[in-house]
């Protein structure tokens, strides 16, 4: 049954014109009229290449783009298939572009490309990022013949990425989802995702689209969501995820309040789930992994270290009441230490991170409030993984997050034990 209040009537037209799919691959879009036709033309190769009897639909779920995005896509196209080593493709791509309804943000753009899948009764389904520019056809093979093919229900990215890239997937979001839920998926908000038709119809079955996760927590909730709920969990190697560069001037403590009470409002859904889990364990993981050029990502230490020490100044009380004076002690420590000898101990981080999720849990601050009091500690755990990892190779790197991920593990059960405790005296 077709939703009217997040679908026009054109939208709806269309979809019944088309009338079943077997693929749905959406494109949420925001004035990415410079990059969008790349992202088609490469979603077009994959299907016609990977897919060719199936019935595709290309769905681009559009911000209300100034730019022309919507345009772009229409008439983005592969003019040649030969040049590519394809033949002529049997079943023809529908596509569909149109401005969502809703709340403005990703989430209700992926709510409308959920609808037309369930209404088409796709088996499978992908969402990619508008404004990548590393997409490749591969990536539409690996994104949905798990789904097609070998009975999986979310097929999450795994990308290689420069080691100072995604430092709140690496240092909060990656150990904390591991450690809660018990699977190793390592890129739970990377963006780009496939899926089964059973799991956007259980999607939208959720009343969320009037929350946060309609604006912007919607990549961390469709992982943590499929993961809670006992579905078939995989990931595919793409090889590197390049996309249009971040504003640096964005305000880093939105960024991470947005990902962080994302991931504390779902632990609040599911401790019924993650209270129980002890350690973790790979997911089944497809592609042929290669090692990849990466885009160097430029950093600042001092900047962050600074930022570090004035919280220390301007937050003493909130701090102190979160971390208790124990912790609070050795933060207070670390502010003392010179820039080049700086570094953040992996295990008071994870009860820096536990005991946020636990004064969330007992509403000791306004959410956002206690959220962005945040941001300096994680500057100074970003500033301390960047002095020690500036000569190491990526697999190095990564063995440190490793190690951060294992300490997430081994103090868990300080999370389980503090989240029922007193929780009748703080609320």
């Amino acid at each position: 049954m077709m939703n009217a209040v997040t679908l026009r009537t054109e939208v709806h037209e269309q979809v019944e014109k088309i009338g079943s799919a077997d693929i749905v691959v959406g494109i949420p879009s925001f004035n990415n009229a410079n990059t969008i036709s790349h992202v088609v033309r490469a979603v077009q190769a994959g299907l016609a290449k990977y897919f060719p009897t199936r019935r595709a639909v290309i769905v681009n779920s559009d911000g209300g783009s100034s730019d022309g995005t919507m345009e772009v896509v229409r008439n983005a196209s592969i003019e040649d298939f030969s040049a590519i080593l394809l033949h002529h493709r049997v079943e023809p791509i529908s596509r569909i572009a149109f401005p969502y309804s809703g709340i403005p943000g990703k989430g209700s753009a992926f709510r409308s490309i959920f609808e037309i899948a369930r209404t088409l009764e796709a088996k499978a389904c992908v969402v990619v990022d508008s404004d990548l520019r590393s997409i490749t056809p591969e990536w539409i093979e690996l994104l949905v013949k798990p789904v097609l093919e070998d009975g999986y229900d979310y097929v999450a990215p795994l990308y290689h990425r420069h080691k100072f890239d995604g430092t709140i997937t690496n240092s909060i979001v990656y150990p904390l989802t591991r450690a809660l839920y018990g699977k190793r998926v390592r890129q739970p908000i990377g963006g780009d995702f496939g899926f089964s038709g059973r799991v956007a119809g259980f999607y939208l079955s959720k009343d969320v689209w009037e929350s946060d996760v309609a604006r912007f927590g919607i990549d961390i909730w469709m992982t943590t969501t499929a993961i809670a709920n006992g579905f078939r969990i995989a990931q595919s190697f793409l090889g590197a995820k390049i996309h249009d560069a971040k504003d640096p001037g964005a305000d880093l403590s939105s960024m991470l309040y947005q990902v962080v009470s994302a991931n504390f409002d779902l632990m609040e859904e599911y401790a019924g789930v993650w209270m129980p889990v002890h350690g973790s364990e790979p997911v089944p993981t497809f592609g042929f992994q290669y090692t990849v050029g990466l885009e160097h990502v430029p950093v600042n230490t001092g900047r962050m270290l600074g930022l570090f020490r004035e919280g220390l100044n301007n937050l003493r009380e909130i701090w102190l009441g979160i971390l208790g004076a124990g912790d609070f002690r050795e933060v207070e420590r670390l502010g003392a230490l010179a820039d080049d000898a700086f570094c953040f101990p992996i295990g008071l981080w994870t009860r820096v991170i536990y005991d946020y999720a636990i004064a969330f849990h007992h509403n000791k601050l306004p959410p956002e409030h206690l959220i962005k009091s945040l941001t300096p500690l994680y500057l100074g755990k970003t500033a301390s993984f960047i002095l020690a990892a500036a000569n190491m190779e990526g697999a190095e790197a990564e063995a440190e997050i490793e190690k951060l991920c294992k300490a997430f593990e081994d103090n868990k059960e300080y999370l389980v034990m503090s989240w029922s405790k007193h929780k009748g005296d703080q609320t």
